[in-house]
């Protein structure tokens, strides 16, 4: 079995190996991964965090050996805070990491940092105040950067940030956690999730007190939900139909 990091600031994770192929999800740099099949210039991989699978380029990320894959597995996640930081490389070159980027790897990438971090598990009250680090960031299929994002990436990322893993596809999160039967029994940080017109769960976003939801539909915006869906302020109409709310801490 071979291994890897990813040594750049954000990486595309690709549908299959070509460039021209669709954007399933993106690396941060830091994120770590099993190569499940190695080609001449891309890779199939499995992303440790959420075992997500897709092609990255051979030529943005770093081999790693099965010890060094066990350490950053093994290890208390450590977190960039900041929109925009920067690391330091063994010439004493800057280069830009984002909001999330893990940092266990410095030491195996001959890196060096000095910007904010964060470690552990937060207090679930932080997921909301974590949720407006991302407010007004552009909609990007297979995104999870504050320059672009998607839906499930969104929810992933605020929850990564606080200490809990989601896994990558609302769908998936879906899976997740405890159903509520009711708006009125969820709090500050539980999932919504939304279904289309043949019942396929196809969107996610984090609810806020007094009936409001933050999500990402264009841009990762704030809306109103009730018991039909997410009532969009500025277009005066439902844009997505309440599914299930799931209590995932």
């Amino acid at each position: 079995m071979q291994y890897g990091v990813c040594n750049l600031s954000v990486v595309p994770l690709r549908l299959e190996p070509t460039d021209k192929s669709e954007l399933v999800s993106q690396l941060l740099y830091g994120d770590f991964f099993k190569v499940l099949e190695q080609r001449k210039f891309w890779s199939k991989i499995r992303v440790a965090f959420d075992n997500y699978e897709g092609w990255i380029d051979n030529k943005q990320y770093k081999d790693i050996d099965e010890s060094q894959y066990t350490f950053l597995n093994t290890s208390e996640p450590k977190l960039s805070i900041d929109l925009v930081e920067f690391i330091q490389d063994e010439n004493h070159q800057l280069h830009p990491i984002l909001l999330g980027s893990s940092l266990n790897g410095l030491s195996i990438l001959n890196h060096s940092h000095d910007g904010n971090t964060i470690d552990g598990i937060l207090s679930k009250n932080n997921l909301i105040e974590t949720a407006f680090l991302y407010l007004n960031s552009p909609y990007l299929w297979g995104g999870k950067t504050p320059f672009g994002i998607d839906c499930s990436g969104f929810t992933q990322m605020v929850y990564k940030l606080n200490g809990y893993k989601l896994l990558r596809d609302a769908s998936q999160q879906a899976t997740q956690g405890e159903a509520l039967s009711f708006i009125e029994e969820s709090e500050p940080g539980d999932l919504a999730f939304f279904d289309n017109n043949d019942g396929l769960i196809v969107h996610v976003g984090i609810i806020m007190n007094d009936n409001y939801i933050i999500h990402a539909h264009g841009k990762v915006r704030i809306d109103r939900l009730d018991h039909y869906g997410i009532y969009n302020v500025d277009k005066k109409e439902h844009t997505h139909k309440l599914r299930v709310i799931k209590k995932i801490i």
